[in-house]
């Protein structure tokens, strides 16, 4: 029987959200779950209005871009909204 962990905590900031995910679902569908606010325009990931970074720094498109599977219990990205979107 495999008992591998299927999800892991996410922790939004700067609005301080924490919510359970599972490993493959969309970042951004994981935040509407949690009420937190990304914003979106073309939903394919070209035009990088739903950007968002993880905490070692790296950006991804949250429309296109799924929660990893990894050792890592939880994981945190942060929402830095354009105001022109």
């Amino acid at each position: 029987m495999n008992l591998e962990k299927k999800y892991m905590k996410i922790h939004f900031f700067p609005e301080d959200v924490w919510i359970e995910a599972e490993y493959g679902e969309s970042i951004l569908e994981v935040a509407k779950r949690a009420q937190v606010f990304i914003p979106t325009g073309c939903l394919m990931g070209s035009c990088h209005a739903c950007e968002v970074e993880l905490e070692d720094g790296s950006s991804v498109r949250s429309c296109i871009s799924s929660v990893p599977n990894s050792n890592k219990d939880e994981i945190k990205i942060y929402i830095c909204s354009d105001p022109l979107w």
